[in-house]
């Protein structure tokens, strides 16, 4: 019998069928539009989700955080960005080593993305970096960055208090991507509510799905109504269509809602499901040299493990390293949500190494979806002339950086099948 194929990460239904319940009850009542019941019912219970205080004691007893269901996570980032003032000409300090989603909106805006390397414990955005750069873009430019974008990669957070230290002493925003990071905690709060606003993904792959989609999570009720507002054509109250700002289509279906409904109801079971992985990973890992599984720095963090990833030494040996990068890849590694071009050339100046490449194709050919980490964006060639303050750590991890299954599908067995891989395409010595 032909084994199935593992992938990375796919969301789960919840057993109960409440998707199907919700999404029924839209259709029956004839919500097939960018609001209604499913709508308000979802957004309440993520407010519910990341106002909870019972893992930390804040300086003030409760959050009161507001959420829009959007159509995107990257929508979210677009609308969050608008409410922080970018506007063309405006500079943005995000992290480099995350996906596309965090910077491409500030470019629809006619921004500038300065991109900030990592510190090597969380992977995350270097708080000193940080500040260096926003030192040097006042001096070289007179102004200062409009909004500060932190990311919290594959589920680990970022150092919310030095991030947050250094923005409220320079009077900037932070708008807070924890597309990957929903139900990850810093200090015991979740994230997404530090900052000025906060990201969360919804994506066919994310910690819950609503088949796409997103939220943001606004600090109060005035900036939650602007918000809005934006998200559904900024129309004013007068009985016909008046527009006095440029608005979006960006408001979530009621039939996704109704998927995230159900979702809500089993987003801890996720959340536990994939850390059970990490700690399975790092069991079964932990006796192979080189091998390394990425996980929490210190208590501080409190990773969902959204994916689990390891670290290749550069001098492991793995079968069929030698022909590694000799042909073009035909498609996107783990699929695309479209057309794509074919490389023109098999290798680029910035890729992971020949062992880490030679795993991801043993591993793809026993069935078995594994992803090289993020590449960089300050390496990426549609942003090579934007400014970026670099410490080395993102590009040296991404060349030895490997992404595992991690999703609710992932059985204990997938995982020792996986590791088992692992290890028969090490070369003994």
């Amino acid at each position: 019998m032909e084994r199935k194929r593992i992938y990375l990460c796919l969301a789960h239904m919840s057993d109960a069928g409440l998707e199907q319940k919700y999404i029924q009850e839209a259709f029956d009542t004839n919500w097939v539009v960018p609001l209604g019941p499913n709508v308000n019912g979802f957004e309440k219970d993520l407010e519910d989700f990341v106002n909870d205080t019972s893992q930390f004691s804040p300086l003030n007893s409760h959050l009161s955080k507001r959420v829009v269901a959007l159509s995107a996570g990257t929508a979210a980032v677009h609308l969050a960005l608008i409410g922080c003032g970018v506007k063309p000409g405006d500079e943005v300090l995000v992290q480099s080593f995350t996906f596309c989603a965090s910077s491409h909106p500030i470019t629809y805006l006619g921004a500038t993305p300065v991109f900030i390397d990592s510190e090597k414990d969380s992977w995350n955005m270097d708080p000193e970096l940080l500040e260096e750069a926003i030192k040097d873009r006042i001096a070289k430019t007179g102004r200062k960055p409009k909004a500060i974008v932190p990311v919290a990669l594959y589920g680990m957070p970022y150092d919310a208090d030095r991030i947050m230290e250094i923005a409220n002493r320079y009077g900037i925003p932070v708008v807070e991507d924890a597309a990957e990071g929903f139900g990850s905690r810093w200090k015991g709060q979740v994230l997404g509510t530090f900052g000025k606003y906060g990201v969360l993904s919804f994506n066919g792959n994310k910690m819950i799905t609503t088949s796409g989609g997103g939220a943001l999570i606004t600090a109060n009720e005035d900036e939650w109504r602007e918000i809005m507002m934006y998200a559904t054509q900024y129309r004013e109250s007068y009985p016909y269509y008046q527009h006095e700002k440029i608005g979006y289509n960006y408001r979530m279906s009621n039939i996704c809602a109704g998927i995230g409904r159900g979702q809500m109801t089993i987003v801890n079971d996720h959340i536990n499901h994939h850390k059970h992985v990490f700690e399975l990973y790092k069991e079964l890992l932990k006796d192979v040299e080189g091998i390394e599984v990425h996980g929490n720095p210190d208590e501080r963090y409190d990773s969902n493990f959204w994916l689990n990833t390891i670290t290749i030494a550069p001098d492991i040996r793995i079968k069929g390293q030698e022909n590694a990068y000799k042909t073009v890849v035909q498609g996107a590694v783990g699929g695309a949500a479209g057309v794509i071009h074919v490389a023109e050339s098999a290798v680029t100046d910035c890729q992971p190494n020949d062992n880490v490449e030679a795993l991801r194709v043993i591993l793809d050919q026993a069935g078995v979806e594994a992803r090289p980490v993020w590449k960089p964006m300050h390496k990426q060639p549609v942003y090579k002339d934007a400014p970026a303050y670099v410490n080395g750590v993102s590009e040296s991890l991404f060349k030895v950086g490997m992404c595992l299954p991690s999703g609710p599908y992932v059985s204990d067995d997938d995982v020792r099948y996986i590791v088992d891989c692992i290890k028969g395409a090490i070369v003994k010595d």
